[in-house]
């Protein structure tokens, strides 16, 4: 099919130049027509962006052939823009999170289901290949009945980060602990409750070491994430315990050593299927391709109505509703 022709909305987003880089290199997929970024301040030229014409947000929506909106701005414009995109007509990829309230999220995917209009939010994670095997493994029962899910995602941030991540009240968990929270409700639905701790290491405002944990039936989920843990990007990891089985990643991903090194899921069985032995066995999953790649051929996938959503927008409100309550912006019931 022709390339879908797609913008990209603000540059201020912590992915957003990996998501243009992406959009560029996937010309069989999508053909970029061009970008907005209207603050000056913020402005700064990654290389990117390099022969793209720049234009403003009105421009950019007006543009001939637009299909498609990359959102990217700072996490407070994420939603409002979005928006104005949908009621324009557009497809949308969302960077995360949805807001720091529920109901201009609930707007905005309500419109794009009374328009028939795809959005993906950018939970990178998604089309991980060891996070896929572990989906894998629990569709096909090898893990049993799933009682507890221990997911982490942390790092070490500098001064001038942590000033940033202060205007946020959720912290570390609002920003950082929605990919775990996207992959908990994937698993496991829409927990029976959900509560949040959060926690400061130092006394500049910041939430930087949340836990939440999150009730199921017969289950519960801890999240953990802090912006104070060295090394913290190869701690991160998802363990998902069943009562035949066990499935481990750790690291989730090898960051700029996508196409090199390839992810592993330590997988227990007690017992045997069709392709694994009652046994322990450290399954390799292949290298990824880079972070946002996969995630959005997806994207153009949907819109060209080649497959239908695997996250459909049921799926986004009980994520931002659920990481709400796991951040501390509200209580859950």
């Amino acid at each position: 099919m022709k390339p879908i022709g797609i913008g990209q909305i603000g540059v201020g987003h912590e992915h957003a130049s990996g998501i243009m880089d992406a959009l560029r290199r996937l010309s069989d997929w999508f053909e970029v027509v061009g970008y907005a970024e209207e603050d000056e301040p913020r402005w700064h030229s990654p290389a990117v962006y390099e022969g793209l014409e720049r234009m403003t947000e009105e421009q950019l929506l007006d543009t001939p052939g637009l299909q498609a909106v990359a959102v990217e701005t700072n996490m407070p414009e994420l939603a409002a823009t979005a928006l104005r995109c949908m009621e324009r007509g557009l497809h949308i990829h969302l960077d995360k999170p949805g807001g720091e309230t529920l109901e201009p999220f609930k707007r905005l995917l309500e419109g794009c289901r009374a328009r028939s209009l795809a959005i993906q939010l950018g939970y990178m994670y998604r089309t991980n290949p060891a996070i896929q095997f572990c989906f894998r493994a629990l569709r096909e029962g090898w893990l049993g009945e799933v009682f507890e899910v221990h997911a982490v995602m942390s790092r070490y941030d500098n001064d001038a980060y942590r000033q940033f991540l202060a205007g946020y009240p959720g912290g570390a968990m609002y920003n950082f602990g929605s990919h775990l929270v996207d992959l908990t409700v994937a698993m496991l639905g829409r927990p029976q409750n959900v509560v949040s701790f959060q926690k400061a290491t130092r006394d500049d405002g910041l939430n930087d070491n949340g836990l939440a944990v999150l009730e199921y039936a017969r289950a519960t989920a801890t999240i953990r994430t802090a912006i104070t843990e060295v090394d913290g990007m190869m701690h991160r990891r998802l363990i998902v315990c069943g009562t035949k089985g066990s499935a481990e990643v750790c690291p989730l991903e090898y960051p700029g050593r996508y196409h090199l090194e390839p992810l592993h899921v330590r997988l227990t069985l007690l017992e045997d299927n069709a392709e694994y032995s009652a046994d322990t066995h450290v399954v390799d999953v292949g290298v990824m391709n880079n972070r946002y790649d996969d995630q959005l051929i997806e994207l153009a996938r949907i819109i060209n109505g080649e497959i239908e959503n695997p996250y459909p927008y049921e799926h986004e409100y009980t994520v931002q509703e659920t990481l709400l309550a796991a951040a501390g912006y509200t209580s859950w019931g």
